[in-house]
Order: C-alpha cells, then structure tokens, then sequence
C-alpha cells in the first residue's frame, strides 16, 4: 500500500493553515467526502486539476479542461460561450452535480450548470469525482461530482497580469493580486473574455449567417482568516456577468451573471473534533434578447435562480482506524421568471454521515444521506465500500452507491408542460476498481454499471412522466508516467449507454473516448501535445440523427523570457477536423471551430 495512507492520520490532524494549503497539493482530494484526505484514500475514482495544470494545458473553458477526464464527454452548441453540459459515466447534464467552492450552481429551471460562463483565470483547482455520491451530497451526484475553486491567496505579495489575443477576434485581459502572512491571505482578481467567435450553426439563412460572439467579465476574491491554531473563518466570492449570441429566429442574444459567495468557519474543538459551519448564495441569470413577436411583445425572456444555503459538517478521529464525518445540510431554490410558473420556491434539508474504518489489509466505508424536499417527500440515500491492500502497492476497491435527482421547476411546473407529480430519478450503481503505482507510473482501472429508474422523458403530449429506464455499463482505464522526459497522462473510456426499453444507445454519449496529454519543459521553454479521440454519437433517443466521431490535436508551448515573464502559445484543431457534438431543432450540426490560435503575455512577479 502507498505509504501516504499510512501519513493520513496525521494530515487530518495537521492545522487548518495546511488544510488550506492542500488546494495546492495534487495528491489530496476535498470533494469525495467533503473533508481532505489523500486521493490515496477516497474510494471513489477521481481526477485534480491544479492552476499549475490549467496554466500547461491552457484551456480556454472549463470544458475544454474536463473533456480529458475519463468517464466524461461534453456536449456544445458551437463555439466560446454556447450552451455547454458534460455528460459523466453516460449519465445527462442534469445528472451530475457542479459546484463552485461549495456553492450549487445549477439552474432550477432547466437543471444543468452554466460552465459556459466560468472563466478559468479566476479557477485554483478542479477536483471530479466520478461515479454517484448522493450519500454524501443528495441531488445530482449520479453520474459524479464536479467541484470550483476559486483563486486563494498566497504569502507574500503577488501582482498578475495577462493579455492574450486569438483567431475570431478573441482577446483576454485578467489583473490579480494575492498575498498574505501565516495568518491572513487574500487574492484579488479580474478578467474580460472576448470575441467575434463564428457561426455557430450550419446551412444557416438571413441574421443567422452571422458570427455569435461572446463576452465575459469576471471577478473573483477571497479572505482567509486563522484567529488561533484551532479556529480559521473565510469568505469566497466570484462574480461574471456579459452576453453571448446564438443562431436562432429572432435574433437571440443572452444576457448572464453567474455568481457565487461561500463562508466557512472551521474549529479544531479538540484532537478528536473538527467542526466546520458553512454558509452560501448562488445565482445563475439569464435574459434572452429577441426580436418582438405577437406572442411576446417585450422580445425577452427571463429565467433567475437564487439559492441559499448552509450546512454543518463534523469530523470525528476516534484513533488512527476510525472516523466518522456526519452534517446537516439546507438550501432553497427560488425562481424568477417572466414565465408564470406554478410554483417559484422550495427548500431541501438533510442530514448524513459516514463511517470510515483504515485497517492495514482492509478498509471499508459506509454512509447514508437522508433528505426532505418540499416538493417530493423524503429520500434515503446509501454508499458502501471495501478497500483491500494487495502486495505491490496495489488497491482493489469493490463499491455500491445509490442517487438521486430531484425533477426540475420546468418539468414540475411549467406552465402547460409539467407534472407536480414527478418522483425524482434514481439509481444504482457498482463498481470494481484497481489502483496501482509501480515506481513513477500509476495506473487506475474502473469498470461499473449504473441502473437508473423513473427517468424522466415527454409523453406523446410534451408532458414530463416518470416512464423510462436505463443501464450504463463502463470502463476507463488512465495512465500517467513521466516517458522519456515528457510528462504523459492517457485516458480511455468504453461506455455502452442504453435505454432498457427501447435499446437505444442515450443521445449525445459516444461510447468510446481517448484522451493524451503529453507535456515537456526544455530549461526556459516548454510544449505539449493534446489528442482527443470520440466515437459516434447519436443527437437524438430514436438514433436516427447520428454524429460522427472525430479526433483532435492540439499543440502548445511556453517560453520563460525571464523569472516572472512567460510567453504562452495554443494551437487548436491542427488537423482541421470539422465535427459536431450536437445538432439544432432543424437537425443541422453545430460547428465547432477549425483551426485556431492563441498567444498570451503573463507577468507574475513575487515580490
């Protein structure tokens, strides 16, 4: 067994100054069961990005980061700025749970997040957790977990600044300072995203032959406090806002702000307890912009969730073989729209725990997670797990986790096409995964299967009932190792999505997917490659609209002119493969951008 599982004890018992510092530690996960523990130790299987990451791979989104992950596939109306989901484990964009340093961000209305607008300058850290975790976090989390978090200061005193430009008339701009002492840090950060970007669609006619551009402005800051060795209170804040164009009748335009605030207060109450009170407030907005017409006059459209919350978490040590973490957890969802929905409000209360034993040959997990929703009753949710320690520093991890979701404002109560009857979806899931790091290479393989029951899909009358079924059945194996001075990591995924009852492959999911990162410094200067391999995929449940898969090759490199000055270069779409991950309500594909480039300037000196 790695000798970090060994060392965890005593990371749970460190300060709450070096848990903070674990944001910056690629080995350490937050987000599996919500307290840090070495990625050693989470039985789910999981991925990090650290800023040291974002800033070799130089994504442009945060799709474009999370597309190598295994297990996941994305989905966009065209180019920077439109309409974006992943799909995790072949579950839908609904299905999997995103949040921004704590704080849920998905619409109430329609369901999913809007990583679209979530600008990677003002990310520290991606943590995913693949495959179901509603015993820890109820709603969503069935195909997985994907947490945000934002910039976090740092000791000393350290100024940034970025100009980057591109193909489209793309141009970026971000400011930012952190610094700090042992005992307080902060960051301070802005940045504007945009461009002319292309059009979006296909076989387009008239206003729709335009390009769709794309604009965002973003702000982010954050405070750290440790009043003592034991007690520690900060505040986290991001806030984007702009307008993104798409192809349409009518012109269309939105008009977003997404933004998230989150505070924590932490008590080290003894060398058994940590107590941590959390308290949150979300917003996803959106105003749609469009030529008047005789069923809307105004020519918008708006939809606005506010989203409360708060939580409570406990972590009990009793000695170095068992744990406990129990919490309660709050939030309600509010909808404003200029839509006249039935219902506008509804709140969700839980409480979970889950016991954790570390023996040396065996280990095992076990939570459960009850929720009460005002809109559907209660719900209980369990998880299970065995970790056994073979020779080799290797892990076998065998695993059951049940999930849920909870129907959305449109499918309960839209007017005219809704059903305040709906139960929520739920599943189950199992899986058998092996982990392994012989000397500088780690190798991880998971294979699993998910039952999922009571989804929800449209009757012959547009209207939501609980009538389908499906099953997923997967496997991803990842590789990471340093080969020949290049840093490589290979993600590969098989998955085999259907609907039980029709046999049909689930749109949108292609069942084969590969990813290659491969990354190398020589002294000053730096390039990478980035292969991206999907298979077919289908737009539609009757699988009569098929999209072919591709490959793509990306390339980068970076010069360090001087200790704080670094010249970024991307160069996208090499091979000018022309695809489609989705195609409009005409049936036509959207576009995704051909080759393309970007060159960026960034200046961070410490002083």
């Amino acid at each position: 067994m790695n000798k970090s599982l060994f060392l965890l004890p005593a990371l749970l018992a460190s300060t709450i100054a070096q848990a903070n510092d674990a944001l910056d530690l690629p080995d350490t996960i937050v987000t599996a069961s919500r307290q840090v523990e070495a990625r050693e130790q989470a039985t789910a299987a999981t991925t990090v990005f650290t800023r040291q990451d974002i800033e070799r791979l130089q994504p442009f989104s945060v799709t474009d980061l999370l597309r190598r992950v295994p297990g996941i596939s994305i989905t966009t109306n065209g180019g920077i700025g439109s309409l974006s989901s992943i799909s995790m484990r072949g579950t839908n964009a609904a299905q999997s749970l995103v949040m921004i340093d704590g704080q849920r961000i998905s619409s109430a209305s329609a369901g999913q997040p809007s990583l679209e607008f979530i600008s990677v300058d003002q990310i520290e850290r991606i943590e995913v957790v693949r495959g179901p975790r509603s015993a820890i976090y109820g709603s969503d989390a069935i195909g997985g977990v994907v947490q945000i978090f934002t910039r976090q200061g740092s000791e000393g005193l350290n100024p940034r600044v970025k100009f980057g430009v591109g193909s489209n008339q793309t141009f970026t701009r971000e400011v930012g300072l952190s610094g700090g002492n042992g005992q307080t840090r902060i960051n301070l950060g802005a940045s504007l995203d945009e461009t002319d970007g292309i059009n979006r669609t296909t076989n387009s006619t008239g206003d729709d032959m335009d390009d769709d551009g794309y604009r965002n402005r973003a702000f982010s800051a954050s405070l750290n406090h440790q009043f003592t060795d034991a007690l520690e209170a900060g505040v986290q804040l991001l806030e984007q806002s702009g307008n993104t164009e798409y192809d349409l009748s009518g012109n269309p335009e939105d008009d977003f702000q997404l933004s998230t605030v989150a505070t924590h207060l932490q008590w080290q109450i003894n060398d058994t307890w940590r107590s941590r009170i959390e308290a949150g407030h979300a917003e996803d907005r959106r105003k749609t912009l469009f030529d008047p017409t005789p069923w809307s006059p105004t020519g918008n459209s708006v939809f606005n969730t506010y989203r409360d919350s708060a939580n409570w978490l406990n972590h009990l040590r009793f000695n170095d073989q068992h744990s406990l973490q129990a919490g309660l957890d709050w939030y309600e969802d509010k909808l404003n729209s200029s839509t006249a929905f039935n219902e506008t409000e509804r709140y969700n209360q839980a409480a979970f725990a889950q016991y954790r034993f570390d023996g040396q040959s065996i280990s095992s997990e076990l939570g459960w997670r009850h929720d009460d929703n005002e809109q559907f009753g209660e719900e209980d949710s369990f998880n299970g797990a065995l970790i056994f320690a073979l020779p080799y520093e290797q892990q076998l991890i065998a695993s059951y986790g049940e999930g849920f979701r909870a129907p959305t404002f449109n499918e309960l109560y839209y007017p005219g096409y809704a059903n305040p009857t709906l139960e929520p979806e739920r599943s189950k899931s199992y899986e058998l995964q092996w982990r392994t790091r012989l000397d500088s290479t780690l190798l991880q393989a998971s294979a699993y299967r998910t039952d999922i029951e009571n989804l929800i899909q449209s009757d012959a009358t547009f209207t939501p009932q609980n009538i389908a079924e499906a099953r997923i059945n997967g496997l991803e194996l990842t590789a990471e190792r340093d080969v020949l001075g290049w840093t490589t990591a290979v993600a590969a995924t098989w998955l085999d999505p259907r609907d039980r009852d029709t046999g049909k492959q689930l749109p949108r999911r292609p069942k084969r997917m590969l990813s290659i990162d491969t990354d190398r410094q020589y002294g000053d200067f730096g390039v990478g490659f980035t292969v991206v391999a999907n298979s077919t995929r289908y737009n539609d449940a009757a699988n009569n609209q098929e999209l072919s898969g591709f490959g793509t090759l990306e390339v980068r490199g970076n010069w360090h002119m001087t200790d704080s000055t670094r010249w970024d270069l991307s160069i996208g779409n090499v091979l000018e493969k022309e695809y489609a991950l989705a195609n409009d309500f005409t049936g036509n594909p959207y576009r995704n951008e051909e080759l393309n480039a970007r060159l960026s300037l960034s200046w961070a000196p410490q002083l």
